[in-house]
């Protein structure tokens, strides 16, 4: 499974519809409206790399009043959950 983060900069009156298409996309996982920099993050997961050109660059970006992307790919996932799991399984 591959993971990304992709923030974005929205045109503000976009931004909740803009949100709901953007959830609706297949291989987008979770949307978060945000304040700070970003409008909008959205959490990409697909089963390959390839797969995420399909969805950023060919379907996300292209919606209407995106202003602007930034796309992180994430190497590791680190969560509460699997630490736990870890320690449960003795593992240091």
């Amino acid at each position: 499974m591959v993971t990304a983060i992709v923030l974005i900069k929205a045109e503000t009156r976009q931004i909740p519809e803009l949100a709901v298409q953007i959830a609706e996309t297949p291989g987008v996982s979770e949307v978060f409206s945000v304040a700070g920099r970003y409008d909008l993050v959205a959490v990409v997961r697909v089963s390959k790399n390839e797969d995420l050109a399909d969805v950023i660059s060919d379907k996300m970006r292209h919606l209407k009043g995106i202003v602007e992307t930034e796309t992180m790919i994430a190497f590791r996932a680190y969560s509460k959950q699997d630490l736990e799991a870890g320690f449960e399984l003795g593992l240091d």
